[in-house]
């Protein structure tokens, strides 16, 4: 089991550039292969989702070759399966994107209900109402989707409720059937564009992506393409965060600053300072660090995924302030972690209280997900003494070269291998 061990009382300080977004690259990568021409992507992060996704593509047939480190040329005229192995869908939830790719490619697809953080229930109702509306034919059975459509039929799509996830699963598999199909209610979010664009550029005719009504004229071929995949907003906003939390200042580069305005309008309400340029943005903190109010919500709202970071920064906040979680049912894991430091924080539902100005500590923690891992790293280096941070597994999934980063902003960490195993669920 790998751990790392963190010196607090850091200031970081310097320029860093941010990767591509994982969210994005994931959604992207499943669509590759509705095309049996060439593709060819950007700025693919180097992350552990990206690999696992990366080996289901090349286990169902498809031919992936890097093009230096964040580059890679994929092809798949030969696919033979359109069934992934459970084995790697389990570590992935966004390996249901599947189901709609391998839909449009075959008009078939057998995908394992996918594994991922444990935010509470994440149903794929919307998903599975979408397909059927589209003309699948959808059975469940030992954990397995099976799907089938002897034609994919245009229809108008209602979301009962707002998910990123079957907003770009029901856009990949209205590509292939013919006529409009109409999502409303659909996702805003830049990933959604992203994966919108990419899909045009192969040839697919798709309106209204980034609103909350898409239109897609389906039936199309698709083409080779050649894209670049959008910078990674959520690691924006964690380096933002950890600019303010630990008094430092950081200009951090390659981003679209427009996706970054609730974070930004958060912190400057916390007493940050905050510059939003062409492509950059510059972040420190003010004179003092203020109680603030957050209400993650779908985008342009704040974002559920840097909810943790948030509310590690408001425990150095003087005062009271209140973390609402409108996003997912289940996501306060990390608070334990945080209490493990001497934070003060109270958990009612989906609201959590915390009580800040009292200097965190350091202590043992573990990394409960992805952004929860992201969240004990700024705890780490908000802390007084040394923090030993396990399950670091969970954030190499979604932050590329995430320590070297950290480094050169002036963190002092250290990665070992422990000779204790890995807890049950815990991954290294």
């Amino acid at each position: 089991m790998e751990q790392l061990i963190i010196e607090g009382g850091q200031k970081l300080h310097g320029r860093v550039k941010i990767s591509g977004s994982k969210n994005a690259a994931l959604a992207i990568l499943a669509a590759a292969i509705m095309t049996k021409e060439r593709v060819k992507l950007h700025n693919l992060p180097n992350i552990t989702d990206v690999r696992v996704l990366i080996a289901i593509l090349e286990d169902l047939g498809a031919s992936i070759r890097r093009r230096g480190r964040n580059s890679i040329e994929l092809r798949s005229p030969g696919l033979r399966s359109y069934s992934p192995p459970y084995d790697m869908v389990k570590k992935l939830r966004a390996s249901y994107y599947l189901m709609g790719s391998l839909l449009a490619r075959f008009g078939r697809a057998e995908v394992p209900i996918p594994g991922g953080c444990d935010f509470g229930p994440r149903p794929i109702d919307q998903h599975l109402k979408g397909f059927s509306a589209l003309g699948t034919d959808i059975e469940i059975e030992h954990g397995l989707v099976k799907l089938r459509a002897e034609k994919l039929k245009a229809a108008h799509i209602y979301l009962d409720v707002v998910s990123v996830g079957a907003t770009i699963n029901l856009m990949l598999a209205a590509t292939a059937a013919e006529g409009q199909t109409t999502i409303e209610n659909a996702s805003k979010e830049p990933e959604i564009v992203d994966a919108a664009n990419f899909l045009s550029a192969m040839g697919a005719s798709i309106k209204g992506a980034g609103t909350d009504v898409i239109r897609i004229k389906g039936g199309r071929p698709l083409f080779s393409a050649n894209h670049t995949i959008i910078p990674d907003r959520i690691e924006a906003g964690s380096f933002m965060i950890a600019a303010v939390a630990t008094d430092g200042e950081i200009v951090i580069e390659e981003v679209i600053p427009k996706h970054l305005e609730a974070v930004a309008a958060k912190l400057r309400e916390a007493g940050a300072e905050i510059e939003l340029q062409a492509d950059r943005v510059r972040v420190k903190r003010g004179p003092q660090l203020l109680p603030v109010d957050i209400k993650t919500f779908v985008y342009p709202g704040f974002p559920t995924d840097l909810q943790p970071l948030a509310m590690t920064l408001l425990t150095a906040a003087e005062g009271t302030s209140v973390i609402t979680e409108n996003v997912f049912e289940s996501r306060f894991h990390h608070v334990d972690e945080l209490k493990r430091m001497g934070a003060q924080i109270k958990v009612e539902g989906r609201t959590a209280i915390i009580e800040g100005g009292p200097p965190l500590t350091g202590a043992p923690v573990k990394a409960t997900d992805l952004r929860a891992g992201a969240a004990m790293l700024v705890g780490g280096f908000m802390g007084q003494g040394r923090t030993i941070l396990s399950g670091v597994g969970q954030i190499y999934r979604g932050y590329e070269d995430i320590e070297a980063k950290l480094t050169r902003l002036g963190a002092r960490l250290k990665r070992i291998r422990s000779s204790f195993p890995a807890l049950p669920g815990e991954s290294s």
